[in-house]
């Protein structure tokens, strides 16, 4: 039999799964069903404004141009704050 291994996100989902299950506040319920209906369907792209669109497509942009800089070297120039 094979042993199967769940991940960090499966294991939460479970955990949120399990909660779910084990609710009985009615009103909670029906706020969760709520946002269930209000999110499905939507995509976050279609939520966010052109501004912050552009602003994505510039750092797209940015990274397919090889105009970045390096985690490290970012981290060795805040290292005092950090």
């Amino acid at each position: 039999m094979e042993k199967v291994v769940m991940g960090a996100a499966t294991t939460n989902e479970k955990e949120l799964i399990d909660w779910i299950n084990q609710l009985e506040d009615q009103a909670m319920l029906q706020n969760l069903k709520m946002l269930k209906e209000e999110t499905e369907g939507k995509d976050w792209w279609d939520e966010i404004s052109d501004a912050e669109k552009a602003g994505i497509d510039r750092g797209l942009d940015d990274s397919k141009s090889g105009r970045t800089t390096p985690h490290q070297e970012v981290r060795k120039s805040y290292e005092e704050w950090l």
